[in-house]
């Protein structure tokens, strides 16, 4: 979702775009690569002790930081029909509320978070014991705190968009359906 209209923002947003991006296709390749080590060794008649249970953090990684990078992206799921169905003088504060009941959300999932990691202090992985459980499980209040971030750094254009009656998927599906037709003219 571009940000013309905030154009320092708009390039803050491609930086963080980038950097999750970065940071997602890194742990999807490291679980991919993980997991075919596994695979293999199991073939060859070994098998690792850790693997289970770092094949199943890294995924919890992979799901927080592409959740980070959908909502700076507003491609989590959503009422856009709904949303503009409401008049134009209680659309936004719809919007806003909404806004409002997911950054409680994660402010309360990132708090509930740090909690954990305090109850966590000590205890390590259990079939890779230098592994701080700390360590994988502070995902989840860094993975909040991304979230609530990216969800404030979309929302100005996203209240543009919504003001002026405009629908992300909407748009999206459109512009899907424009180049499947402009794919297949020549099928016809």
């Amino acid at each position: 979702m571009e940000n013309s209209a905030y154009p320092t923002l708009s390039r803050i947003n491609r930086i963080i775009s980038t950097v999750l991006e970065w940071i997602t296709i890194s742990l999807m390749v490291l679980l991919t690569l993980t997991v075919t080590m596994a695979v293999i060794a199991r073939l060859m008649g070994q098998s690792f002790s850790w693997y289970d249970e770092v094949a199943a953090i890294m995924l919890a990684w992979i799901t927080y930081y592409g959740s980070a990078l959908a909502a700076l992206h507003r491609r989590h799921i959503g009422f856009d029909t709904v949303l503009l169905a409401i008049p134009d003088r209680y659309r936004i504060l719809a919007v806003l509320a909404g806004e409002l009941i997911v950054l409680t959300f994660f402010f309360l999932m990132a708090r509930a978070g740090l909690q954990v990691l305090d109850v966590l202090a000590g205890d390590t992985l259990i079939s890779l014991t230098w592994v701080p459980i700390q360590f994988t499980q502070s995902v989840i209040p860094i993975g909040a705190i991304l979230f609530m971030a990216c969800q404030l750094l979309s929302l100005p254009a996203y209240l543009r968009l919504t003001a002026a009656g405009i629908s992300l998927e909407h748009a999206e599906i459109e512009e899907e359906v424009e180049t499947e037709l402009e794919k297949n003219k020549d099928r016809v």
